[in-house]
């Protein structure tokens, strides 16, 4: 595995990730500009912060490993290493990296030439929790656990790391200097965690040591407990914590899948959770109802949850079942009424506790792309991908997904940064907006034509033209997977095209405008209507071939009776070969016989109705220009292995992280794929596989380049030719949704920056004094 390829990996594991010239602003804190959205964190003096407490806070998973260097650490591994661990630099809240204080009095390049040097002043109070001086020897024995020499080390990533020459003592035993043998322009990404010499001075202390423990650390808080079988890993303070000492006495990461975590809140067994969008309409709706006190689920007719969803029919056939004459299946439905009831109660339930919670809402720092594999295809030409490209309101995906949120929708501009990072800046104008007469000409000069000839068969109708794996798709009611959908094919009854949403209940969280559209992954009736005449004209045909080869086999085979064959002369001539009725594409595109349909992969789990959504406008928006896309939904488990990292779609959609330092973790995902020696292509993370040698170019140049002006200027660069190469195009920042207990303060939804542990806790009961105030 690559150097590049671990660094990535590492990324993506961590969650600091679901791709896609115009000049950059001037130097200085105006770069990048302002944050798409603000954190929404209650933002609280520390004064105002009571002392002690508990909070439990969700996470997804207790972490295979505590060591952030490993290739299976997790968004958990660096939460908790957050808190207890060194961070010598740390984001802001524009996702700028800035000195951490707690830790450094100061780090800067002290000189350039002959060679890279950085000295790192510690702060004269930071100590392990063992009393022992964070110093020189930590950062000697990190760097050669992590610069690649030494294969008995399992490491991710060693990007920057393998620049390092040599590490030494300062003047004084508070200063470390640190030679690189290549420039490099991320050095502040370095010793980001940092352990102690303990955990990396050996491989087998390395690769085992802090895989379930942290027996050293030195951050606000410390390692307690991990209980895989309560899910829990609990967060004590620090006593020999120099800096602000933290506000709470502990806290405590539970493992709760998204799903149950609405659930979970109402029980009490979490004070602070990222929650998705069918969780917060949830909260939404019992505040609402709470306000409401005469409305709907105050006293009314309940307009949400279980109860609602049982229109007066079917309770009305449900109570006649129940007291039917058929004593099985009354006993069956009484007992299905009975769990109703209870499902209804508990709902109403969570609901009341629900309204007391508040969802605290940002942007995350990752975006939304679409993907376009480039490897084979229509979509190995660039102007097919530019005109793909082109056909996208963006303005529109990103309102669709965060309008609805109150959150700012606007689409994303660059690959390599986002809004308020330094890096930032909109490159789209590269490639270019929605224009529909732009996209239509590329497809055009790409040889795309509407109304051309169709000479390959025709697609079989209904869902056996392209069939899915079942064994990897779930299917049947709450999997999210609804089979596959083809633009342009009637596979519905009486011909007409098959809805969307047909065999689904309508939810809340659904507006209603958009559950009277038609699905735009469907065919429009006329064209669906066209197909089925083609495949109709297609049978006659291959009837009449089959009538003509009869009557040859009969002439050539068959015995001659009295009156037949004897004289050739007054034979009846040979039937007319069958003429293959013409097909022409109408307003679909197509060239050299064959439409243009393109394999659209999305994800089928319950957590990826956005996606899902944004899947069906993007067809929709090719369909006007005359593309076809095939939808086709697959397991959230095989989403990325099965069909992204091996090539098996031809567009996608899923999201990357930002990062402060793109010039070292971007690379991989945009660097040209290189030919294997076994004949494969090694891609690293560019699962588009579309990339230039100039484009690499260009980030060796960033990575080397000292003056960080430069740098950054060579990044948006790069940024631009990406847009060009029309690989990937960014949609959209994705929403941040946290659920938050009342009272907590200085946490929530943290956008671009990392949270600040020691200054978490409770806000102290109002007094007198300032109830008056």
């Amino acid at each position: 595995m690559s150097q590049r390829r671990r660094r990535s990996l590492a990324l993506l594991t961590s969650g600091v990730l679901a791709l896609p010239l115009l000049t950059g602003c001037g130097a200085g804190d105006d770069e990048g500009g302002q944050a798409a959205a603000e954190q929404d964190i209650a933002t609280t003096t520390r004064d105002r912060v009571a002392d002690g407490g508990v909070l439990r806070w969700a996470v997804d998973a207790l972490p295979d490993t505590l060591n952030t260097f490993q290739a299976d650490a997790d968004a958990t591994t660096n939460r908790i290493a957050g808190a207890v661990l060194p961070q010598l630099f740390v984001l802001d809240a524009k996702g700028r990296p800035v000195v951490n204080p707690d830790y450094l009095e100061k780090a800067e390049v002290i000189e350039r030439e002959p060679k890279q040097v950085v000295q790192y002043k510690l702060n004269q109070k930071a100590v392990w929790s063992d009393g022992r001086e964070i110093g020189a020897a930590d950062f000697v024995a990190q760097w050669r656990a992590l610069n690649g020499k030494d294969s008995a080390y399992w490491t991710a990533r060693n990007a920057g790391y393998d620049r390092i020459e040599k590490i030494e003592k300062g003047k004084t035993d508070l200063e470390v200097r640190v030679t690189f043998n290549k420039p490099y322009a991320d050095w502040r990404a370095l010793f980001t965690p940092l352990y102690p010499k303990q955990v990396t001075g050996t491989p087998e202390a390395f690769n085992e040591g802090a895989r379930g423990a942290l027996k050293i650390t030195a951050g606000p808080f410390g390692l307690g407990a991990i209980d895989k079988k309560t899910g829990t890993a609990a967060l004590t303070r620090n006593a020999r914590w120099w800096g602000r000492p933290a506000k709470l006495d502990t806290l405590i990461l539970t493992a709760v899948p998204r799903a149950e975590r609405p659930a979970a809140l109402a029980a009490g067994k979490l004070d602070l959770a990222e929650i998705d969008r069918a969780a917060a309409d949830r909260i939404a709706l019992a505040r609402r109802d709470a306000a409401a006190k005469n409305g709907p689920g105050a006293g009314g007719a309940p307009a949400h949850g279980p109860e609602a969803a049982l229109t007066p029919a079917q309770a009305t056939l449900s109570w006649a079942t129940a007291f039917g004459a058929d004593e099985e299946k009354a006993a069956a439905e009484t007992e299905s009424r009975h769990k109703h009831l209870a499902s209804v109660k508990q709902y109403a339930a969570e609901q009341t506790a629900l309204k007391a919670f508040t969802v605290r809402k940002s942007l995350e720092p990752a975006y939304t792309q679409l993907a376009m594999n480039g490897a084979s295809g229509p979509l190995a030409d660039e102007r097919v991908r530019r005109a793909v490209a082109r056909a996208l309101d963006r303005q529109a995906l990103a309102e669709v997904v965060l309008k609805p949120l109150g959150l700012p929708a606007k689409p994303v501009g660059s690959h390599l940064a986002l809004a308020g990072q330094r890096a930032y800046a909109d490159n789209s104008d590269a490639l270019g907006g929605l224009d529909t007469r732009a996209a239509q000409a590329l497809f055009a000069d790409a040889g795309w034509r509407k109304g051309g000839k169709i000479t390959e068969p025709a697609a079989k109708a209904g869902p056996e033209s392209a069939p899915q794996d079942d064994s990897k798709t779930p299917s049947g009611p709450g999997t999210g997977n609804d089979g596959l959908y083809i633009v342009g094919q009637d596979d519905g009854a009486g011909g007409e095209p098959r809805s969307a949403t047909a065999d689904r209940p309508k939810t809340d969280t659904v507006p209603a405008q958009d559950q009277d559209e038609p699905s735009p992954v469907l065919a429009p009736a006329p064209f669906g209507a066209q197909q089925r005449a083609s495949l109709l004209a297609q049978a006659a045909l291959v009837a009449r071939a089959a009538r003509a080869q009869d009557a040859e086999d009969d002439g050539k085979g068959a015995p001659v009776r009295d009156g037949e064959g004897a004289d050739p002369a007054k034979a009846s001539p040979a039937p007319a070969p069958a003429k293959q009725p013409v097909r022409t594409s109408g307003n679909m595109l197509a060239k050299d016989g064959k439409a243009l349909s393109l394999r659209f992969v999305l994800p089928a789990g319950p957590g990826s109705e956005s996606l899902r959504t944004v899947g069906e406008r993007i067809a929709g928006m090719l369909r006007k220009v005359g593309v076809n896309t095939e939808t086709i939904k697959v397991a959230d488990a095989s989403f990325f292995k099965d069909h992204i990292a091996s090539g098996q779609y031809d567009l996608a959609l899923y999201s990357w992280p930002a990062t402060a330092y793109p010039a070292t973790d971007a690379r991989p995902i945009f660097a040209k794929p290189e030919p294997a020696a076994d004949g494969s292509l090694l891609v690293e993370q560019n699962y588009t596989r579309v990339g230039t040698d100039h484009i690499d170019q260009l980030f060796d140049q960033a990575v080397g380049e000292l003056d960080e002006e430069q740098s950054r200027e060579l990044m948006r660069k790069a940024d631009a030719r990406i847009w060009a190469a029309a690989g990937s195009i960014p949609l959209f920042q994705r929403p941040e949704l946290v659920a938050v207990k009342p009272g907590l303060a200085n946490a929530g939804a943290f956008g671009l920056g990392a949270p600040r542990y020691q200054d978490i806790g409770w806000k102290k009961a109002l007094t007198a004094k300032d109830k008056k105030k």
